[in-house]
């Protein structure tokens, strides 16, 4: 059913594609060191995004209004329209926006010169506290992506540590626990008080604590308290803030029940960097591909950037690898190229995206099955899909080979919370394998440091049910390719990507790794739901209306598609949210709270607000045409196209 393609990315000596990690492990090394032959950068933009859509998106004031975060990209205009190509390509160019240098532009980025040096200093405190961890802990918290990051770097740092027998210093907090692990837990999002309890909670005892605390978009009231907490008690915290707008642009909105906001505690955390007692990592990488949509390029930045800040400290610890500027920028250029190569490999993505985007138009599945680290990033990528894009949580599922025992998280097994709980290969195998058909896409994760054997074992079962069946593969070129043959046979197409090596591989190289299958996962994920029609131009419109943050943004979209006045639009949006065409005394009072307990167990609440605003339909109107063209512009267009309707005709 499916044609088979063969994809291969060779990075090997003497070509313009080579890595090389020089990486000598000794029994008391866990940071990395390696050189790096220079090579071009493919990822240029594209052709089908070179054109300007207008002045005006293009202009330095672009939505001056809205943080670099929220702003949607130029680039991706037109997403919704794309091709599977089209929209790797546009993934492509937004995400080598991370890496640009600066042009005489007012905001720090990678390689400006002063967040290299607030990296340095970063690392220098991590390893102060690695030569000395006695009553010590390096805590790194976050909401949604940023938290699911906290948890997954700090299970690689400390996995490392235990390699060399030597303490763990890591900890992670998310905000609604281990279960948001996996699944959408927006709401303890906007709980400064919990954030601030966890923090308590996970330090007790402690006498020195570096607080890493993640928001990319500087708005998460659970770390906004976490951070006025640390600026509280100097004498034990030290504070560090990452995300990817300036200071002046994070969230200045009230937070119930407190006297700061996120702008104010990011504004006297500024004030106490130029004493070295607080720290921000904030370099701005552009607007997102999908409009706010900060697991994609602001999970990779915040990957990208603790991972360069712990190896640094790593290094310096046990390698007795000095912190230097140029060390720093010489890592950031490792996950640059990273970048380029995955891109290379731009075809077999958008093959992925293809297969993936017809399962789901087809009302099917997409499943990951993944090995390692590699197989973590696949449960992480999965539980972003339903906050996203409101789809259902059984749209896309990861599964990751020894479950709960790999993950290693704080709360250990959840199984007991029920079936989107159940993680492991084996409970692929019990609730999905019997349901398979090849209108499922499955995709295999895995590298040659996992058991391939183990691989071509589950990859025969699957086969059994679907030759939807696709694989991306990590190898070294100093590797055999015991069972792979095998498992290009099984597979409708495989994504291989070889790295060349020096010496035996590192945990450089295992970074880089997990770096080309995020965004491959990413691409995958991310294609597959614009396919299905779940954005709009480039902007998420079927946004789950979960959080604050989210109700903010859901009111803003609507007030931009619509050109209607705020008020319009959100009195908009509660009409939808509250299934009625006339707002009640009791829902014009409540409050935004009340809004999002009751917008929760609504789906399309967006766009069929957006509908009603465009067209004049009542919302049982917008849900009839939203069914008949679940793709939001063509309803859209559809409805303004026809002559206009006489008063209380909606648009049928």
């Amino acid at each position: 059913m499916f044609g088979k393609r063969r994809r291969r990315s060779t990075l090997r000596s003497g070509s313009n594609w080579v890595f090389f990690f020089n990486h000598a492990v000794a029994s008391e090394e866990a940071g990395f060191a390696f050189a790096t032959k220079s090579a071009p950068a493919i990822a240029t933009v594209p052709e089908a995004t070179r054109y300007s859509p207008s002045r005006r998106r293009q202009s330095a004031d672009y939505e001056p209004f809205l943080p670099v975060s929220e702003k949607s990209n130029p680039l991706t205009r037109d997403m919704d329209r794309a091709s599977p190509d089209s929209i790797v390509r546009m993934l492509q160019a937004c995400d080598t926006q991370m890496f640009r240098k600066e042009t005489g532009a007012t905001h720090q980025r990678l390689f400006s010169d002063q967040m290299v040096r607030r990296i340095m200093e970063v690392a220098n405190r991590v390893h102060i506290i690695l030569k000395d961890p006695q009553d010590s802990l390096v805590v790194l918290s976050g909401c949604g992506t940023s938290g699911r990051l906290a948890f997954f770097i700090t299970s690689g740092f400390n996995r490392a540590l235990r390699q060399l027998n030597r303490s763990e210093i890591y900890a992670y907090i998310i905000a609604g626990g281990d279960k948001a692990l996996f699944s959408s837990q927006e709401a303890p999002e906007d709980d400064p008080k919990l954030g601030t309890l966890s923090l308590k909670q996970a330090c007790e005892g402690k006498r020195r604590v570096l607080f890493i605390g993640i928001s990319c978009g500087l708005s998460a009231p659970f770390v906004a308290g976490q951070l006025d907490f640390c600026l509280q008690n100097p004498e034990v915290y030290t504070p560090v803030l990452v995300g990817f707008n300036p200071t002046h642009q994070a969230r200045d909105e009230p937070i119930p029940g407190c006297s700061f906001t996120f702008r104010s505690v990011a504004e006297r955390m500024r004030a106490l960097a130029k004493r070295r007692g607080a720290f921000l990592l904030n370099p701005v990488v552009g607007p997102e591909a999908v409009s706010g949509s900060s697991r994609m390029k602001g999970g990779s930045a915040t990957k990208i950037l603790l991972e360069v800040v712990l190896s640094a400290a790593h290094a310096a610890t046990f390698s007795s690898s000095p912190i230097t500027d140029e060390g720093i920028l010489q890592h950031i250029r490792a996950y640059e190229r990273t970048l380029d190569v995955t891109y290379s490999q731009r075809d077999g993505m958008a093959a992925l995206v293809e297969a993936a985007g017809r399962s789901l138009q087809r009302g099917r599945r997409v499943r990951y099955l993944g090995w390692g680290s590699l197989g973590l990033l696949g449960l992480v990528d999965a539980s972003e899909c339903k906050p996203t894009f409101g789809a259902d949580p059984e749209d896309v599922r990861g599964f990751v080979g020894g479950g709960y025992a790999e993950l290693d998280n704080a709360e250990g097994p959840l199984n007991s919370l029920g079936p989107a709980f159940r993680v492991s290969h084996e409970d692929f195998l019990d609730l999905v394998l019997p349901g398979l058909t090849d209108e499922d896409a499955v995709l295999l994760v895995y590298t040659r440091a996992d058991e391939v054997s183990r691989v071509v074992k589950l990859a025969r079962r699957v086969r059994e049910k679907t030759s939807n069946l696709h694989a991306v593969y990590h190898q070294t070129d100093k590797d055999t390719a015991v069972h792979q043959d095998e498992i290009d046979k099984l597979c409708s197409s495989t994504l291989t990507f070889t790295w060349t090596l020096e010496t035996p591989a590192s945990w450089s190289l295992l970074y880089m790794w997990e770096l080309a299958t995020k965004l491959v996962l990413n691409a995958v994920s991310t294609g597959a739901h614009v396919l299905k029609g779940k954005i709009y131009q480039n902007y998420m419109i079927d946004l789950q209306v979960s959080n604050s943050k989210l109700y903010r943004r859901a009111t803003r979209l609507l007030q931009k598609l619509s050109g209607l006045p705020e008020p319009r639009s959100e009195e908009a949006l509660l009409k939808t949210i509250y299934q009625m065409d006339e707002l009640t005394a009791d829902v014009t009072s409540g409050d935004v709270k009340t809004h999002i307990r009751v917008a929760r167990n609504h789906k399309k609440v967006v766009p069929l607000a957006l509908v009603c605003l465009l067209t004049g339909c009542s919302i049982k109107e917008a849900e009839s045409r939203l069914e008949q063209k679940p793709i939001v512009r063509e309803a859209v267009e559809e409805c303004l196209s026809k002559p206009a309707s006489p008063p209380g005709s909606g648009c049928s």
